[in-house]
């Protein structure tokens, strides 16, 4: 939160109202702190919403209530919320998505892997990745970077050659195309239906694009970008195949063993490297089921199961570590038989069974949330039931 103390000077201004006396201001102090303590009540996490506000001096018979949200009936409390204390104020707070995006308020991840950054820039932190073809909500631009919103509800900053820009229209074309997903770890998008062919794109699991067209063994596909070339069938699924299965335990072990080795990464959520809960969520993503993006989040959703009880634990169960349930720090995607497999360094396996030599003490479990039989709650979601994904959530 920015500095928004006012001089003492100005508190005169700021706070005098014809049914005030001095004796009756309010603790400009107690105003800001009380101002920091409603907005994180209106917006508990700002991973997935943004509200920031400030209160500014500028020396005129009027303070100035700044910042930016995306979250206009918070912008509405807070504003009732200061007239109420007798604040005299003018409302110059910035609405996000920003009004000068026009009617292009969507977009489409167009890389193989796009990037989410914490502020506009590559030195910025990595927060979250987006694959090829996942639906965004566009909030703000600024000097080639977007700022978007992933079907997660998890918000970052993504170079603009990572995406295509899109109308509501456009969005609704794209969701009913003729989509399919990519199932494999990797690969690539040839310019003929051929792996001697040259190479247009890679891709990895995860990936949505268009099919156009069959030749022989290999599709013909388009990216979300426009850019035309072939997959072998074996490697794709429909979209109606991908997004209405059932979640299935033992197909998600044998695509997490696919990733054993693959390096960690913090901010990553794909199979070129991923970071605990980018990993867990890839893995039930590859079901047509959508996860919240971070391990803190993921342990609020799914069935609470007895994290005492492993005998309780079944495959595909989501464990949870850190210091309490309220303060967790790492997720790991159960197997079977005490063993777990995670993003920690590298995808590996390790084991919750103190006797076993894969155990690591330093692993305090805390929770065990069950996602499978879940799905369509809060926080876990059928991408077929998804308004960003589907024609007919």
């Amino acid at each position: 939160m920015k500095n928004i103390f006012l001089p003492i000077f100005s508190l005169l201004l700021i706070f005098s109202h014809p049914s005030m006396g001095v004796a009756q201001l309010p603790s400009y102090r107690a105003i800001a702190e009380e101002l920091k303590v409603l907005q994180k009540q209106l917006v508990p996490d700002a991973r997935v919403a943004i509200l920031d506000i400030v209160l500014k001096d500028t020396l005129q018979p009027a303070a100035v209530l700044s910042g930016e949200s995306d979250q206009p009936d918070a912008i509405a409390k807070i504003s009732n919320w200061l007239t109420e204390k007798g604040i005299v104020f003018t409302d110059s707070v910035r609405l996000l998505p920003a009004a000068h995006l026009g009617d292009k308020g969507w977009a489409l991840a167009t890389l193989s892997v796009s990037n989410l950054r914490a502020q506009p820039g590559d030195a910025s932190e990595l927060v979250s990745q987006a694959l090829m073809g996942t639906p965004m909500r566009v909030l703000d631009s600024r000097k080639g970077w977007v700022r978007v919103q992933t079907p997660d509800a998890y918000i970052g900053w993504m170079d603009d050659a990572g995406l295509q820009r899109l109308t509501a229209d456009e969005l609704d074309r794209w969701k009913g195309a003729n989509r399919y997903f990519y199932h494999e770890i990797s690969g690539f998008v040839y310019d003929a239906p051929g792996r001697n062919s040259d190479v247009v794109s890679d891709i990895v699991l995860g990936d949505l694009f268009e099919v156009t067209a069959e030749a022989g063994s290999f599709l013909q596909i388009k990216t979300p970008d426009g850019r035309s070339g072939y997959l072998p069938k074996s490697a794709c699924l429909s979209w109606n195949r991908w997004s209405q299965q059932q979640p299935d335990g033992q197909t998600m072990v044998r695509t997490a063993r696919q990733m054993m080795g693959t390096p960690y990464l913090w901010g990553g959520c794909s199979a070129k490297a991923a970071d605990c809960s980018g990993f867990v969520k890839l893995l039930y993503y590859t079901q047509g089921i959508i996860l919240a993006r971070d391990a803190s989040q993921q342990a609020q959703y799914g069935k609470v199961i007895d994290d005492t009880q492993i005998s309780l634990f079944q495959t595909g169960d989501l464990l949870f570590f850190g210091k309490s349930a309220q303060r967790v720090t790492h997720v790991g995607f159960y197997l079977t038989d005490g063993y777990f497999i995670h993003s920690s360094g590298k995808v590996h396996i390790s084991s919750i069974v103190p006797a076993d030599p894969k155990y690591v003490p330093e692993r305090n479990r805390v929770a065990v949330r069950r996602v499978v039989g879940a799905v369509g709650q809060k926080g876990i979601t059928r991408v077929a039931d998804h308004p960003w994904y589907s024609a007919n959530p």
